[in-house]
C-alpha cells in the first residue's frame, strides 16, 4: 500500500528570491536524463522488433535475456541484431518539445547534465550532435555499462563522478548523521563513502526510470504520454510534466514533488 510522505524538495533557482525563504531547502546538485522517450520522441516500436528478432515474449527483458545468451558470441550477435535496429531508427529521432528550452536554461543557471540510458552509445551521440550541439552532458552512461536501470548504478556513478558522497557511517544512520560530505571521488577515504543521490533529479519516461531514481535516492520527474501515463500515480514517481520546458518554471519556483513511499 502506498501513502503520502513530505515532499521532495530543493530550492528555488530563481535569483532575488529572499535567502531566509529558502535556506532550510537542500539545493539542485544535477538533472540526470534518460534519451528514447525523453530527450527525444519515444520510439516504442522498436522494442516490438527487438524481441521478433531474438524471439522473446514482452515480459522478459530485453538486456536481460541478452546477457543472459551463452556462449558470449551468442550474446555478441543477439546484442548486434538490436544495435542494427537502433542505428537504423536513429535517423528518425525527433526532439522532445521543449528540449532546447530546458537544456539552455540549466546551461544558464550552471546545473550538471548528465545522461542514463539503455541506449547503445550510437543513437546517444546522434541526438545530442544533431539536436544540442554544445551542451554538455556528463557523464553519458549507455548500455556498455553494468547493471542498467532499472539498477540504481549508473545514477549513483554519475553522483559520485560530481563528488556527491556521504560518509558510510551517515548513509547507514541518517538521523544521527544528517550532514553529508561532498568530496571529490578518489580521495584517500573513499572506502568510507558512499555515493549520495539525494540532491539530484532523474527525468525519463519508464518504470525503469522511475525505480532506478527512486532506488538512487534521487527526485523522479515523469515525462509522461499516452502509452506510459498509468505511471503517473505509481510510488516511484514524484512529479510529471507533459512537456520538457514545463521544468523550468518548476525549478524556477522550487521544485516540491510529492514523494510517496510505500508500506
Amino acid at each position: 500500500m502506498a501513502q503520502q510522505a513530505s515532499p521532495r524538495r530543493f530550492a528555488p533557482l530563481q535569483h532575488g528570491i529572499a535567502a531566509d525563504q529558502t535556506s532550510n531547502l537542500p539545493k539542485l546538485k544535477g538533472v540526470v536524463f534518460d534519451v528514447d522517450g525523453t530527450l527525444c520522441e519515444p520510439q516504442n516500436h522498436m522494442f516490438g522488433e527487438m524481441r521478433s528478432v531474438l524471439g522473446i515474449p514482452k515480459s522478459v527483458d530485453i538486456l536481460e535475456h541478452v546477457y543472459s545468451l551463452s556462449p558470449r558470441a551468442a550474446q555478441d550477435e543477439a546484442m548486434e541484431s538490436i544495435r542494427a535496429i537502433e542505428r537504423r531508427e536513429m535517423a528518425r529521432q525527433t526532439p522532445q518539445p521543449g528540449l532546447a528550452e530546458l537544456m539552455a536554461y540549466l546551461d544558464r543557471r550552471g546545473v550538471p547534465k548528465a545522461i542514463c540510458t539503455r541506449n547503445f552509445d550510437a543513437p546517444v551521440n546522434h541526438l545530442l550532435t544533431k539536436f544540442l550541439p554544445g551542451s554538455v552532458f556528463h557523464p553519458v552512461i549507455t548500455r556498455e555499462f553494468r547493471p542498467p536501470k532499472p539498477d540504481p548504478a549508473g545514477i549513483l556513478f554519475i553522483a559520485r563522478s560530481w563528488g556527491l558522497v556521504q560518509q558510510a557511517a551517515a548513509a547507514a544512520n541518517p538521523e544521527e548523521n544528517g550532514a553529508r560530505e561532498e568530496k571529490s571521488p578518489g580521495t584517500a577515504d573513499d572506502a568510507n563513502q558512499v555515493a549520495d543521490a539525494s540532491g539530484l533529479i532523474m527525468v525519463g519516461d519508464s518504470i525503469d526510470d522511475m525505480t532506478a531514481g527512486r532506488k538512487a535516492g534521487a527526485a523522479t520527474v515523469l515525462l509522461v504520454n499516452k502509452a506510459n501515463e498509468h505511471l503517473s500515480g505509481h510510488a516511484h514517481t514524484d512529479m510529471v510534466i507533459t512537456k520538457l520546458d514545463e521544468l523550468v518554471h518548476l525549478l524556477e519556483k522550487g521544485f516540491a514533488g510529492r514523494h510517496i513511499t510505500e508500506n
